[in-house]
């Protein structure tokens, strides 16, 4: 699959989510077999461009290539400068976000509320395309309510309006995240439109991203919830589309080291004191399901500093790999 000159290899691709992918997770996940790491959603309004946050979201220094940026918002001129200002900062694929089910952004008729007004979206995404020089992709899902699937409308625009791929979350915007996601209307979608589709939502396993391509058509899979503590799935799932084969689960031992180097890297890029608490979240996910991760989480989320998050963290994972009981009390 191409995104304009870019080859995507492989087919699977981290999907945008906030406070998520940030460029810590990307180039970890990058690392770890994803074809293409879309990041975070970055807002268009030039009057937060220089706050700490979007400065974070805008960094992409030594990113491997091709960096995707997600963009919001509403007015297509204002979105038009913010296509400009990222790619001027490195982007070199421009993602519009028209897919996003959070209320105060819905609120602010960005995200999929913006999948309500047809006309605006032809306007943003005209606007965008004409603005740049890099490829723009847009994702979406497939429609507002069950009553308004309107997905195949908003692929047509699209592609009339240049955009170079397009992305579907198999939900409508009411449905948020709960419910399960739903490939047909991405088949529909697929199936009349030139430019290249990615299929997202509920693919969790490499057997579900080769069943949703069979079934949609799709030209590559868009993964997200799935790959939060375990960033490891890109390269399973890549494994198994070019070969049928299953690969091992990885063990405690690469978990242990795959985790510490990814909150080595929040501390490096964050400072401190805020990756600490940024990687309070990421360390629920990787613990999630494993032997007394209640009560590591709570020992570990009260770590201050660097050293020692990191300390509760490889004993933790130390005692897993030697199928020792770990002791919360004795490592507090």
């Amino acid at each position: 699959m191409h995104i304009g000159p870019h080859a995507i290899e492989p087919r699977v691709v981290l999907a945008p989510m906030a406070g998520v992918t940030d460029k810590p997770f990307r180039m970890l996940c990058k690392q770890l077999g994803a074809g293409l790491c879309v990041s975070e959603m970055t807002t268009s309004d030039p009057r937060f461009w220089k706050t700490a946050k979007s400065r974070h979201r805008m960094d992409h220094a030594g990113e491997p290539d091709p960096i995707s940026v997600q963009i919001a918002g509403t007015v297509p001129a204002v979105m038009a400068e913010a296509a400009k200002h990222n790619v001027d900062h490195g982007a070199q694929i421009i993602d519009i976000n028209m897919g996003c089910p959070a209320k105060k952004v819905c609120n602010a008729w960005a995200g999929s509320a913006l999948m309500r007004d047809e006309a605006l979206v032809a306007e943003i995404l005209r606007a965008v395309v004409s603005a740049v020089d890099v490829p723009v992709t847009l994702k979406i899902r497939t429609g507002w309510a069950a009553d308004r699937k309107n997905a195949l409308a908003i692929a047509r625009i699209a592609q009339d309006s240049g955009i170079a791929a397009l992305a579907i979350h198999g939900r409508t915007r009411d449905q948020h995240y709960t419910g399960l996601a739903e490939y047909d209307t991405i088949a529909e979608v697929k199936s009349a439109l030139r430019i290249p589709v990615l299929a997202n939502g509920d693919i969790d396993s490499p057997a579900k991203a080769a069943f949703v391509l069979r079934h949609t058509g799709a030209d590559a899979v868009m993964i997200g919830r799935a790959a939060q503590g375990r960033p490891w799935i890109f390269r399973e799932v890549a494994h198994y589309l070019a070969t049928g084969e299953t690969l091992p689960e990885p063990g405690v031992a690469e978990v242990r080291d795959i985790l510490l180097g990814h909150l080595e890297g929040l501390h490096a890029f964050y400072g401190e004191e805020s990756g600490v608490r940024i990687a309070r979240k990421h360390l629920g996910w990787y613990a999630k399901d494993r032997p007394e991760n209640a009560a590591f989480r709570g020992v570990v989320n009260r770590a201050t500093c660097a050293e020692e998050q990191l300390r509760l963290t490889r004993d933790y994972f130390d005692a897993l790999a030697a199928g020792e009981a770990w002791d919360a009390a004795r490592a507090a």
